[in-house]
């Protein structure tokens, strides 16, 4: 099966790339870098034929309302023109778990729901996958949360999960039946957020203190406490937090 990753050469879609090459099947990167850009249309008609399915991990690089809204609509609405005139069979999307109920107080959430909904309305028969925090990211939380070298965090409940395993709920979801709806997935374990920070920095020899407040906001959004839990019926994947602090701090 040909397979084009949109987003390809970035954290998930690297990994992904790699996973569905060692499962078979002929996975094509597209991005900027390969000559592909969805915000423009150029090069998505040559790097979509023949294909069968499409996965979009791309990402708008500025989180800021108009400039992410700009870049979801323009590079979804691009990418489903050119899938039915190359008649691909299945186009995957990765979202966030929350995207729904942060909507109303973030603009890059109403941005990605937005791009949801292109999706939903579009052509081509597809599935949403909206994963939970990657492990990658727990040091920007704490930074987007961090005074005079202390982190104030709610004490919410949240369950990351490995980039890998994010990559390989794409290629399950990729490889199947197009859903025309929403999978959801995450890691292994519900964690407490300030909690799961402290023992993230204190594995990277951190020395920030680490402070439960209800009144902090995470990465400046207001979050209940099971706000970024996703829902009944989601995919629970593998990869521990304790095993990817291990085999992450072996890398160097």
């Amino acid at each position: 099966m040909r397979i084009v990753v949109v987003g390809g050469t970035g954290q998930v879609g690297s990994k992904l790339v790699k996973t569905l090459i060692a499962d078979g099947h002929e996975a094509v990167a597209a991005a900027p870098s390969t000559g592909v850009d969805c915000v423009t249309g150029e090069g998505l008609e040559a790097a979509l034929a023949g294909a069968s399915a499409v996965v979009d991990v791309s990402n708008s690089r500025s989180t800021e309302d108009e400039a992410a809204m700009g870049f979801f609509r323009r590079s979804t609405t691009h990418l489903l023109e050119a899938e039915a005139d190359a008649r691909v069979g299945h186009h995957v999307v990765l979202s966030v778990v929350g995207t729904d109920r942060l909507a109303p107080q973030s603009g890059y959430s109403r941005a990605k729901s937005t791009q949801e909904e292109l999706v939903a309305a579009g052509p081509i028969p597809y599935t949403i996958v909206r994963a939970t925090q990657f492990f990658e990211f727990l040091r920007t939380i704490a930074d987007s949360a961090t005074v005079d070298a202390t982190v104030r965090l709610p004490a919410v409940l949240i369950q990351p999960m490995a980039a890998v395993d994010v990559a390989r709920a794409l290629a399950v979801a990729t490889l199947g039946e197009p859903r025309n709806g929403v999978v959801e997935v995450g890691g292994p374990r519900e964690f407490v957020l300030p909690e799961l920070i402290r023992t993230a920095l204190t594995a990277r020899g951190d020395a920030r203190q680490v402070i439960s407040d209800p009144a902090a906001r995470y990465v400046g959004l207001a979050v209940e406490e099971r706000t970024l839990l996703p829902g009944e019926g989601s995919v629970a994947y593998d990869v521990r937090f304790e095993d990817w602090i291990i085999e992450t701090a072996a890398k160097g």
